[in-house]
C-alpha cells in the first residue's frame, strides 16, 4: 500500500499548491478524513503519513508567498500552543532516548503544531472559512452513510486497504451493542470515528445562515453528521454529541449560561457533602444517561491524585504508570486527556493544555462580543460548542490519530476568529470605536 499512498499524497500535495487557500486547506482536511493514518510510506525507520507530507507542502507554501503571510497576526493563542509545543517536545527528550525521541517528535509536531499554523496562515477571512466548511460539510455526508451501513451490515468498508495492518486487530474483540456494530472507518477506532462528526457539527449547523439551497441543505447535512455520529455505537461519541446539541440549543438563550454554570459548581459542592464521595464519582455512578464504564473514568481519577507524587514533576514517559490493578486491568488505560498529559509531561502537560483551551475560549468570547454580525456571532457559538464538547468528553476519552490533527485545524481557525471580526467590521466606524477596538485587539 506504500505505493498508493505515495500517489495520493502526490495529488493531494498539487492540489494543495495550486488550489486557492480555502479549498487548499479543505483538500488537506479531506485527505485526514477519508484516507487511514496508519498507511504510511516508510522511509528507513521514519513512517510518513498522507497528513505529514501534505501538511509540509501547505507550510512551505504558506513561508513562500508573501501575500498569505501578510494576513497572519500573531495571537496569544499561537503563543499557547507554540509553549504547549516545548512542553510536549522538550519534556520526552529528557526522560527517553534522544535520537528516537526526536525522530518520534517531530511527526508529533507535524501532526499537531503545524496543522495548526497552516489553518492560522490560511483562515483568514469569512469567505475562506465558508468554503472550508462547506467543503467538509459536503465529504462528511458520504463517510458517514458507509459508517451506517457499517454499522447495520457490519462491512468494514476500508478493511480492503488494510486487510494486513495490525491497525485493525483489535476489532475482533468489538462486540455489537443493541445488534448494531460499532463503525470505525478509516479511523480504526470507533469512538474516534464518531466524535470527528461530533466535532464538525456546529460548523455543518452554522450553514443555516446561508442563502439558497445552502440554508436547507444545512440541516440536511447536520442530521446526516449527527448519524454518523449514533454510527460509532460508543458512549463518548454520544456524550461528545449530547453537549454539542446542548450547547447549540443554549444559543438562543445565553442569558442562562451564566446561572447554569454557577449552578453546576454549587451542585458539585452539595452532591460532594451530601453523598461524602468525590462528585466526579457521582455523576460517573448516577449522571450518566448512557451508561458504559464510568467507574473506570472516575476511578482513574482517584489513580492520578494519588500517584501524584510520582508523575508530577516530568511524568512517567511511554512507561506504563502502572494503575492497571486498582482499574482492574492488566495495564493501564488511561482514558482522560487531562490525566494523559499530565502521566506523559507532567503538571506542565496540563497547565499548557488548560492555557490552550482557555485562550481559546477567551478568544472566542471577545471575538463574539466585538463582532457587530450576528452571523460571525453564531460562527463563535459554533466553534465554542466544539471546544466545550471536546473538553467535556476528554473526561473520558483521549484523541489520538487524525482526530487529534483535525482538531489542532479546528484549534487554529478559533485562533482565527479574531481576524474574521476585523474583516467584516466596517471601515466607517467612529474613531471612539477604532480605538475600542485597537485596544481589544491588543488584549486579544
Amino acid at each position: 500500500m506504500q505505493g498508493v499512498t505515495l500517489i495520493v499524497a502526490v495529488i493531494v500535495s498539487l492540489l494543495a499548491i495550486t488550489l486557492r487557500p480555502g479549498y487548499a486547506l479543505a483538500a488537506y482536511i479531506t485527505s485526514l478524513l477519508w484516507y487511514p493514518s496508519y498507511l504510511v510510506v516508510g522511509i528507513g525507520t521514519i513512517d510518513i503519513s498522507i497528513g505529514r507530507i501534505v501538511v509540509g507542502v501547505l507550510l512551505l507554501r504558506c513561508l513562500c508567498d508573501h501575500r498569505i503571510q501578510s494576513k497572519f497576526n500573531w495571537s496569544r493563542l499561537d503563543t499557547w500552543v507554540t509553549l504547549s509545543m516545548v512542553i510536549y517536545v522538550g519534556v520526552p527528550c529528557v526522560t527517553g532516548p534522544l535520537l528516537s525521541t526526536i525522530e518520534n517528535r517531530g511527526g508529533f509536531l507535524m501532526d499537531t503544531w503545524f496543522a495548526y499554523m497552516v489553518a492560522r496562515f490560511f483562515v483568514t477571512d469569512r469567505a475562506t472559512l465558508l468554503a472550508v466548511i462547506k467543503w467538509i460539510a459536503v465529504v462528511l455526508a458520504p463517510l458517514a452513510v458507509l459508517g451506517i451501513i457499517e454499522s447495520v451490515t457490519g462491512w468494514r468498508t476500508f478493511i480492503i486497504l488494510c486487510r494486513n495492518s495490525p491497525a485493525f486487530a483489535h476489532l475482533m474483540s468489538y462486540e455489537p451493542r443493541w445488534g448494531l456494530i460499532r463503525a470505525v472507518g478509516p479511523f480504526n477506532h470507533s469512538i474516534l470515528f464518531g466524535s470527528t462528526f461530533a466535532m464538525f457539527l456546529p460548523l455543518v449547523y452554522f450553514l443555516r445562515h446561508q442563502k439558497n439551497y445552502w440554508r436547507l441543505l444545512a440541516y440536511v447535512l447536520s442530521g446526516v453528521a449527527l448519524a454518523g455520529a449514533l454510527s460509532s455505537m460508543s458512549m463518548g461519541p454520544w456524550i461528545m454529541v449530547i453537549v454539542v446539541i446542548f450547547c447549540l440549543a443554549m444559543e438562543k438563550y445565553k442569558h442562562w449560561v451564566k446561572p447554569l454554570l454557577i449552578f453546576f459548581l454549587v451542585s458539585c459542592v452539595l452532591v460532594e457533602i451530601v453523598s461524602h464521595r468525590p462528585f466526579y464519582h457521582v455523576i460517573a455512578s448516577y449522571a450518566n444517561p448512557l451508561g458504559g464504564s464510568g467507574w473506570h473514568r472516575a476511578k482513574l481519577i482517584d489513580c492520578a491524585v494519588e500517584h501524584f507524587g510520582e508523575w508530577w514533576l516530568i511524568g512517567y514517559g511511554d512507561k506504563d504508570p502502572g494503575w492497571g490493578p486498582s482499574l482492574g486491568m492488566a495495564a493501564t488505560d488511561v482514558t482522560n486527556e487531562f490525566i494523559l498529559n499530565g502521566v506523559r509531561y507532567g503538571i506542565l502537560g496540563i497547565v499548557v493544555l488548560c492555557g490552550v483551551l482557555a485562550t481559546a475560549l477567551r478568544s472566542l468570547f471577545y471575538a463574539h462580543r466585538k463582532a457587530q454580525n450576528p452571523e460571525i456571532q453564531s460562527l463563535c457559538w459554533s466553534l465554542g460548542s466544539i471546544l466545550v464538547s471536546v473538553i467535556v468528553t476528554w473526561m473520558s476519552v483521549s484523541f489520538f490519530g487524525q482526530i487529534s490533527t483535525l482538531f489542532y485545524c479546528v484549534l487554529g481557525i478559533m485562533g482565527s476568529s479574531f481576524n474574521l471580526v476585523s474583516n467584516t467590521t466596517s471601515h466607517t466606524e467612529q474613531p471612539s470605536h477604532m480605538s475600542e477596538f485597537l485596544k481589544l485587539r491588543h488584549e486579544f
